[in-house]
């Protein structure tokens, strides 16, 4: 099970309301509970990052969203480790697709993470976004037990140079995937926070699961 793709509209109210009722329900590399089958389609969900520029600029921070192959600078993330829930990871980076949405790992890495390069660096002020599968039609995946994560737990993430950042886990959520709380997530902040999304909750009668698990933390 994979998190959603995402879309970003232009930086104006009423597209931002919008942005929080778009659904694309397809999931990718998603399995089913009654049939243990593994179901895999082009997109995930598509809910459009609110913090977009018309011309496309990255996430609040200026940075040129730039997916996978692209060269890392020394600040950008390149592992992950959740040690409670013994969550450790590479991350690779995840652009934005043709159609505009957010890229996430191919269901063949589906125990790599990816950095979402159009938000914040992690330890940077603004919300940084890493993406994870809970499970592909290869078996489990890297998240497959964010869901046991608890408040206060701690998250490393390490970057190209060697330094570590330190985050603590303020809360998760568990949300409908048609009320993926997009703001919330993309929007705008002034602390140094740190969202991880993964799929999660019940299947529909295609094998894709319905809900989405956000873990949300702050540097320590």
């Amino acid at each position: 099970m994979s998190p959603a793709h995402h879309r970003r509209p232009q930086r104006t109210a009423a597209l931002v309301a919008s942005a929080l009722a778009l659904v694309c329900a397809a999931a990718s590399g998603c399995s089913s509970s009654a049939s243990g089958a593994r179901a895999e389609s082009p997109t995930t969900y598509a809910v459009k990052d609110p913090q977009a520029g018309e011309a496309g600029d990255a996430a609040g921070s200026g940075r040129t969203a730039a997916g996978r192959g692209k060269p890392a600078t020394p600040a950008d993330p390149v592992h992950v480790a959740v040690p409670s829930v013994g969550i450790s990871s590479s991350l690779m980076r995840l652009g934005l697709n043709d159609d505009r949405t957010v890229e996430v790992p191919p269901p063949d890495k589906g125990m790599t993470a990816g950095w979402y390069t159009g938000g914040a660096v992690p330890g940077e002020r603004g919300a940084a976004v890493i993406i994870g599968h809970n499970d592909t039609r290869f078996g489990k995946a890297v998240f497959h037990d964010l869901k046991k994560v608890r408040a206060g737990a701690d998250i490393t993430v390490r970057n190209s140079s060697g330094k570590n950042v330190l985050f603590r886990v303020t809360r998760t959520e568990t949300v409908d995937k048609k009320a993926f709380p997009t703001d919330k997530v993309y929007g705008s902040t002034n602390s140094r926070a740190l969202r991880l999304i993964t799929c999660d909750g019940a299947f529909d009668a295609q094998g894709h699961p319905v809900d989405n698990l956000i873990v949300y933390a702050t540097a320590r």
